[in-house]
């Protein structure tokens, strides 16, 4: 993708920079919108289990034979009560690959991607590959080897930039996640 057809998706980004994002609605649209269904507020999907700081939420896409699982867990920046984040994890229908996609506020600046430290430890970055009326979204197909991190680490912060100066860091707890991610169908 050039950068002319890059900038209508930033521009559309910040156009809703200060709305403010309330995690129960926010939660419901990412799981339709990563599970593949339309964004309804309605389609939030059943609260499977929980297991630490994670839940397993469950729906079944319109057309679809099968329900689709998801790991989740949403966080607020400490400073911002305005600017959240959603991790989803799930693995693909045909069991093949494992997936995380990180919802981030509208009004990150997509150039720089979304950075990740595992216990303070940098791990890298992954592009932001589309914007949606509730967020941007990062998405990294995981290895074995970033599972195992995600498993052993006891804290994740999620680094998204405002400015090419400016990250703001989401600290989201591990605890549970090995477990959950063990429990998706």
């Amino acid at each position: 993708m050039g950068l002319a057809e890059r900038l209508p998706l930033l521009a559309s980004c910040r156009l809703v920079r200060g709305s403010s994002v309330r995690l129960g609605i926010a939660a419901a649209l990412m799981l339709a919108a990563m599970l593949g269904t339309s964004a309804r507020a309605d389609a939030q999907g059943a609260v499977r289990s929980v297991h630490g700081d994670w839940q397993i939420r469950c729906d079944t896409p319109p057309g679809a034979k099968a329900e689709q699982c998801a790991l989740i867990q949403s966080v607020v920046a400490e400073d911002r009560s305005n600017a959240g984040l959603t991790v989803i994890i799930l693995k693909t229908a045909d069991q093949k690959s494992k997936l995380m996609r990180v919802v981030a506020p509208l009004g990150v600046l997509l150039p720089s991607g979304l950075g990740l430290k595992l216990d303070n430890a940098d791990v890298g970055r992954a592009g932001f590959v589309r914007c949606l009326p509730n967020g941007c979204v990062a998405e990294v197909v995981m290895d074995d080897k970033l599972l195992g991190q995600l498993r052993t680490a006891k804290t994740a912060t999620f680094i998204i930039f405002e400015t090419p100066e400016e990250g703001i860091g989401f600290p989201l707890s591990l605890n549970g996640l090995g477990e959950g991610y063990d429990k998706l169908p």
